[in-house]
């Protein structure tokens, strides 16, 4: 409370803070390297790999391969995509206690173990729909890598995804919970391959502004502030 100043990354966490009586909260958000994750990674040799037919749609999970992620969920949305996408295929990058059964139970997916760097970066941007359905994440900054990447992003309202998508516009967003709503919003933006591209770019311009060095222009902005105000 002594503070000039007080950072946080979402408005979700400045209206909790504002809420306990503390003053001078300012969101600043969290960065992402808009260099490294950009759409022009799309690979369709990766895609191969994966055994993606033509345009096939290509649904990526990236993360933890943990029970406390909701991958239930992750495997339930797939099924439904695959009634109205025979070719679809599902991508795991990541690792984890979960994997390595699951791998047994569902050997027409691909399990691309884990990945960093450009590699995860090029995974990113050659899916075409990122499946995000974890309730445990403070921010989840999968959402924003994948968002940059120019792939659009199911999840719940919650943590980043919260913060960064507009319903019907860069992605889609159900409430905590509803798993009906996450499927049905799933299949809804796999309809149309025109509006899931839109989707894509949306999802993209949503994140430009979020580079490090914008991160950084508003932190040196409010630091500013705050040190005027003493004065």
């Amino acid at each position: 409370r002594r503070t000039l100043a007080t950072m946080v990354p979402t408005a979700a966490l400045a209206a909790d803070l504002a809420g306990e009586g503390l003053t001078g909260v300012r969101v600043v958000g969290r960065g992402v390297d808009t260099q490294l994750y950009d759409p022009a990674r799309r690979s369709k040799t990766l895609r191969q790999t994966w055994g993606v037919e033509g345009d096939g749609p290509a649904c990526l999970y990236v993360g933890r391969v943990a029970a406390e992620k909701n991958l239930a969920l992750v495997k339930k949305t797939f099924a439904a995509i695959q009634v109205w996408h025979p070719k679809a295929k599902m991508v795991w990058v990541g690792d984890g206690p979960s994997a390595k059964q699951l791998a047994a139970d569902h050997p027409d997916h691909h399990f691309a173990g884990m990945r960093i760097g450009e590699d995860l970066a090029a995974h990113y941007a050659s899916a075409d729909l990122f499946l995000f359905p974890s309730l445990t994440e403070t921010y989840g900054n999968v959402v924003a890598e994948a968002m940059a990447s120019g792939l659009p992003v199911i999840a719940y309202r919650s943590a980043a995804a919260a913060e960064l998508i507009a319903q019907q516009k860069n992605g889609m967003v159900a409430s905590p919970g509803d798993e009906r709503g996450y499927v049905e919003g799933a299949l809804w933006m796999l309809d149309e391959a025109e509006r899931l591209g839109e989707m894509a770019e949306a999802a993209r311009q949503t994140m430009l502004p979020r580079s490090w060095a914008g991160v950084v222009e508003t932190f040196e902005s409010v630091a500013r502030e705050a040190m005027s105000n003493r004065a």
